[in-house]
């Protein structure tokens, strides 16, 4: 499915709430039993047309937290040992459970892109959430052989999630890839480009993480950085030419002390890149994109929750964030809606277009 034909599908839910399930709906967690859900809430008309909701019930938050889920490895089975206890490492049937479990809790998945440019077209009463996966391992995706084509493996979890989008498709089918184009990526059948191709053919994003996952805090100069993530989109250009990557994912989570700005930008070889967005390593949900503390060079993730848990992974923060502290959607792409005295968190500049609504 195109883009195109994924905004168009997010819209057209968005105007049809009662279809949806996510209008007001209850979270399972922790903080929200702790809270009080009695409060009044007094509507303001807004000065544009709204899809028709009950904010009462609803109540929306566009100014509220987003959690951007970090995944690296999916298997089928896992045995434990000294060098890898499973923190990163989810099964594949913990997967198609995660997916039921966040549909049924109001969740829906955007693009990163969408998420930068406060392009959140989800329906009304339903929570925005981004996946994002690391290092290119052929458990996130991998291709095998259908009749005459190729397409991902049912085992893998895009796999899993084309599956799950066919009988969820309001779901949303979105992610982005950081890989490094030195070293192997998606390991299976088909060729490099083919397995990208198929990615970005599907609506995926395919993002910067180095060429060979280097520790950027150890790199020695301005040329050591540029090579690694020059080299990267250099290599893109080679294998998908015209595709331009905007984000980037710090390998091991570290910045580079003293030469962060060619993290940033920079040029290799006579390619220039720029990273519009870099990704933390994940331990808290990021702010709104419209909020004056969104930091796009500093986004934060949540790690996805392993086989052996771990505090403040997606397990923990789905049980102890309530969902008033959430980005509750209006289901309105062309309103930013937040409650009465939000109004000096918002950052007017990155509303994009959009009006701002306030009750």
């Amino acid at each position: 499915m195109t883009k195109f034909l994924k905004s168009s599908l997010a819209i057209l839910i968005s105007a049809s709430i009662f279809l949806s399930g996510c209008s007001g709906s209850p979270q399972d967690s922790k903080a929200d039993q702790n809270q009080n859900q009695d409060k009044n809430v007094t509507a303001v008309e807004p000065s544009v047309t709204q899809p028709n909701i009950d904010l009462s019930k609803v109540t929306p938050n566009e100014n509220g937290k987003i959690m951007v889920v970090m995944f690296h490895n999916f298997v089928s089975s896992f045995t434990p040992s000294k060098y890898d206890d499973g923190q990163y490492t989810t099964t594949f049937n913990d997967f198609r459970k995660l997916l039921q479990a966040l549909y049924d809790k109001g969740y829906r998945l955007i693009s990163l892109n969408d998420l930068l440019n406060n392009n959140i077209l989800v329906p009304a009463g339903c929570i925005p959430m981004v996946f994002t996966f690391d290092d290119g391992t052929p458990g996130q995706f991998n291709l095998v052989p259908d009749g005459e084509k190729l397409v991902a493996n049912k085992e893998s979890a895009v796999g899993i999630m084309e599956e799950f989008n066919k009988t969820h498709p309001d779901f949303g089918l979105e992610g982005t890839f950081f890989v490094n184009l030195g070293l192997k990526v998606f390991d299976g059948d088909g060729t490099v480009p083919e397995r990208l191709k198929y990615l970005i053919d599907e609506g995926f994003e395919i993002g910067n993480h180095t060429m060979t996952h280097i520790h950027l805090n150890e790199a020695r100069s301005a040329g050591e950085i540029q090579k690694e993530i020059g080299g990267e989109q250099k290599r893109m250009y080679e294998l998908i030419p015209d595709y331009k990557i905007f984000a980037f994912s710090l390998p091991f989570g570290q910045p580079s002390k003293d030469l962060q700005e060619f993290v940033i930008k920079g040029n290799y070889q006579g390619v220039q890149y720029q990273n519009s967005a870099i990704m933390e390593v994940g331990w808290d949900p990021t702010v709104s994109p419209v909020s004056k503390k969104f930091n796009p060079l500093s986004i934060h993730r949540v790690r996805a929750t392993g086989i052996k848990p771990v505090q403040a992974d997606l397990d923990w923060w789905l049980q102890n964030l309530s969902r008033n502290e959430q980005y509750i959607s209006d289901g309105n792409p062309d309103t930013v809606t937040i409650p009465k005295g939000k109004e000096a968190d918002i950052d007017n500049n990155r509303l994009n277009g959009k009006k701002l609504v306030v009750y």
